[in-house]
């Protein structure tokens, strides 16, 4: 989407996190601990991107959304030792996430 696209912003973030948290799960299949993002990560990932680039959508927010909506999921990694460091959560896509994903590309995707 370019930076004039008179689309909803916030909308177009979900999508996006979807996208890349689609993407890490495909690229490591079989190994369940690195098909997940970090907040750090996704921020790192999105930051060129038009709606999150101007600062207009804060992506922790709309992870946000996306969590409470069951679309993607949030779960801390275990760490080893008697007394493990807090770890920052890791995000996962849903099968929700993948369907909602999957409709609104097909949306975008039809000529008018």
């Amino acid at each position: 989407m370019a930076p004039g696209d008179d689309r909803d912003p916030v909308r177009a973030t979900m999508i996006a996190i979807l996208q890349q948290l689609n993407r890490v799960e495909s690229l490591h299949e079989g190994r369940e601990r690195d098909q997940a993002l970090g907040l750090a990560d996704l921020e790192r990932i999105l930051r060129r991107f038009w709606a999150t680039d101007r600062e207009d959508v804060p992506v922790p927010q709309v992870l946000g959304l996306l969590v409470r909506n069951g679309l993607v999921r949030a779960h801390a990694h275990p760490a080893a030792g008697p007394r493990p460091p807090p770890v920052a959560p890791h995000y996962r896509i849903t099968v929700a996430g993948k369907q909602f994903l999957v409709e609104a590309l097909a949306k975008t995707d039809r000529i008018a």
